[in-house]
């Protein structure tokens, strides 16, 4: 019998939610399920989620540091920290944060291995620090 990618690695609403044509909401699986997940883990704050007060990142409590190397590898650190505890799917190969144009925001890129097939993946996502 032949194992389907949303048996491998789940399947889930997508994010951010959406409504299909048929007017139900749309659903992710595989690849694209694991990517929508860690963008929900590394926007998501501990404590917003009510059964799970320990669920996220906590980026958001970055806002209005400095742009320092210091701050850069606290983001760093909790990238890491967040997706090894929360996204069992993924074996995380590296995270990098470096500066942008603007002193305001970082740019972090997650670099990660499916566990289910071993396939490469990556990750961007822009935080803002308007320190």
């Amino acid at each position: 019998m032949k194992t389907t990618t949303a048996e491998l690695m789940g399947r889930g609403l997508a994010f951010p939610f959406a409504v299909g044509p048929d007017g139900r909401l749309k659903w992710s699986e595989g690849p694209l399920n694991v990517r929508e997940s860690i963008r929900i883990i590394l926007l998501t704050e501990p404590g917003e989620r009510i059964m799970r007060r320990d669920f996220g990142a906590g980026l958001r409590r970055l806002l209005f540091e400095p742009n320092t190397p210091a701050t850069r590898r606290l983001i760093k650190e909790r990238i890491e920290r967040a997706l090894v505890r929360w996204e069992p799917r993924i074996r995380l190969e590296s995270v990098t944060v470096l500066e942008t144009d603007d002193p305001r925001r970082v740019a972090a890129l997650v670099r990660y291995a499916l566990v289910a097939n071993g396939r490469a993946e990556q990750v961007s996502l822009d935080i803002d620090l308007d320190g």
